[in-house]
């Protein structure tokens, strides 16, 4: 008897915990769309950060010394993803808003900044 009544409370209690459980973990549709939305507009903006970095004629002259394609460099663009995608095109941004804040020359950081982007989306191209 005790074996049925520790069984029967087991199964109870399992059969109360599993809605609880599954109640957690649900999500609408319509969140879930709106969330997909925002991450895709997100990489989307990101992208299109450093893609305007690099179409700017400063940009171009700076890897034209260094001996960079920026056409592989473009052509990188499209590869990154997550971390990689969201650290870039924050320093992206950042430069960006040195040399638009009227910063009428590149300077050091600047112009480091730039190449290590071009340096880290060729290394993503030749991995890939």
């Amino acid at each position: 008897m005790k074996i049925v009544r520790r069984s029967l409370a087991v199964v109870l209690s399992v059969l109360l915990v599993a809605p609880a459980a599954q109640a957690q973990h649900v999500i609408s549709k319509s969140a879930l769309d709106q969330a997909v939305q925002q991450r895709v507009a997100q990489e989307q903006s990101d992208r299109d950060a450093i893609s305007s970095l690099l179409r700017r004629d400063d940009v171009r002259g700076i890897a034209a010394q260094a001996g960079l394609s920026l056409d592989h460099a473009n052509a990188a663009v499209a590869l990154l993803q997550g971390d990689d995608l969201r650290e870039l095109a924050s320093q992206a941004r950042q430069a960006q808003n040195d040399l638009a804040g009227g910063a009428s020359t590149v300077v050091i950081s600047t112009t480091t900044i730039i190449l290590v982007l071009l340096i880290i989306i060729l290394l993503v191209l030749v991995a890939d």
